[in-house]
C-alpha cells in the first residue's frame, strides 16, 4: 500500500442497520498510519461490526469507508481479495485450526496466498513464532495449548504475511493477568517494530489505556469521545466516565428496553 495520507482508514458519515435495529447513525471516524488505534465500548454497540463493514463482509446503508485514499465499496473482487490480504485478523477466541499443528496453523496464510518453497515458509513461519515467544511450540497441537498461548500463536498468524494493517478483535477476553500483560506487550511491539498499523476493539479500559495512542468511544450509533486514553479518563462527559471508570449507574443503562415489567408479569401485553 502506498502512503497517500496519514489517514489509513477514513470513515465518513456511515450508517448502517440490521433489521429494524439501527446500530451506526452518521458515524464519523479515522485510523492513523503507524498508531494502535482503540476502539471501546459497551457490549452491543456494534464494535465488531464496524470491523466487519471496513473489510467490506458488510455494505453499509450509507456513507463511505476509505483505505488508504480508496473508496472500498468501488473495488471489484479480485481488488477486494488483495486489499484484505493486507490485513491481519486476531480473532476473539484465535479460530485456531485444531488438526493442524501450530506450525501448520501459522503457515496456512502463506500456503493458500503465496508460493513460497517450503524451505522459505520454515523460516518465515519459525521468525514468526519466535516473535511472540513459541518457537519451541511448533509440534505441538492447538489442544495442548493454553489460553494464552493460543491467542499468542493466532497473533503469529495474523501477522505472517507481513500485513499493514493488524486487526485484534477483544484480544484480551479469558487471558490471565500474565498472559494479558503478554498480549499487551506483544501488540505494542508487533506495532512499532513491523512498522504497521493496528486497531484493537476491546471493552478492557486498563489494558487499552498501556497501549493505545487514540481511543474512540462509541455509544447509541456514534462516536461519544475519542483522544488518548488520558484525554478519555479526564472528560466529563457522563457516558465517557461510566465506561472508563466501570460505574454501575449513568447513561448506559442495566435494562435493555422491554414492556412495562408489571404488565409483562402479568400477561396483559399479550392480550
Amino acid at each position: 500500500m502506498d502512503a497517500v495520507s496519514d489517514n489509513l482508514i477514513e470513515i465518513n458519515d456511515l450508517t448502517y442497520s440490521f433489521g429494524a435495529r439501527t446500530i451506526f447513525k452518521a458515524l464519523n471516524l479515522t485510523i492513523k498510519r503507524g498508531q494502535v488505534t482503540a476502539i471501546m465500548g459497551p457490549s452491543g454497540t456494534g464494535k465488531t461490526t464496524l470491523l466487519r463493514l471496513v473489510t467490506r463482509q458488510l455494505v453499509p446503508d450509507h456513507g463511505v469507508i476509505l483505505v488508504n485514499g480508496v473508496d472500498i465499496a468501488t473495488q471489484s473482487q479480485n481488488e477486494l481479495y488483495r486489499m484484505r490480504q493486507r490485513f491481519g485478523m486476531l480473532f476473539q477466541n484465535g479460530a485456531l485450526l485444531t488438526d493442524l499443528t501450530v506450525f501448520e496453523n501459522v503457515a496456512f496464510p502463506l500456503r493458500e496466498h503465496t508460493r513460497l518453497t517450503n524451505r522459505l515458509i520454515r523460516h518465515v513461519v519459525l521468525t514468526k513464532l519466535h516473535a511472540v515467544g513459541l518457537r519451541g511450540a511448533a509440534d505441538m497441537t492447538p489442544m495442548q495449548l493454553s489460553g494464552g498461548m493460543a491467542r499468542r500463536v493466532a497473533l503469529a498468524r495474523a501477522m505472517v504475511m507481513d500485513p499493514d494493517i493488524l486487526i485484534y478483535d477483544e484480544p484480551f477476553v479469558g487471558l490471565d493477568p500474565i498472559s494479558m500483560g503478554v498480549i499487551v506487550r506483544l501488540v505494542r511491539r508487533m506495532n512499532d517494530a513491523l512498522g504497521i498499523s493496528s486497531i484493537i476493539v476491546s471493552h478492557d479500559v486498563q489494558e487499552i489505556s498501556t497501549v493505545a495512542d487514540c481511543s474512540y468511544l462509541i455509544s447509541d450509533g456514534k462516536v461519544a469521545a475519542s483522544g488518548s486514553p488520558d484525554e478519555l479518563n479526564r472528560a466529563s462527559s457522563e457516558l465517557v466516565r461510566q465506561f472508563m471508570h466501570g460505574m454501575a449507574d449513568g447513561p448506559v443503562a442495566f435494562h435493555f428496553d422491554a414492556p412495562d415489567y408489571e404488565e409483562q408479569l402479568l400477561g396483559r401485553d399479550a392480550e
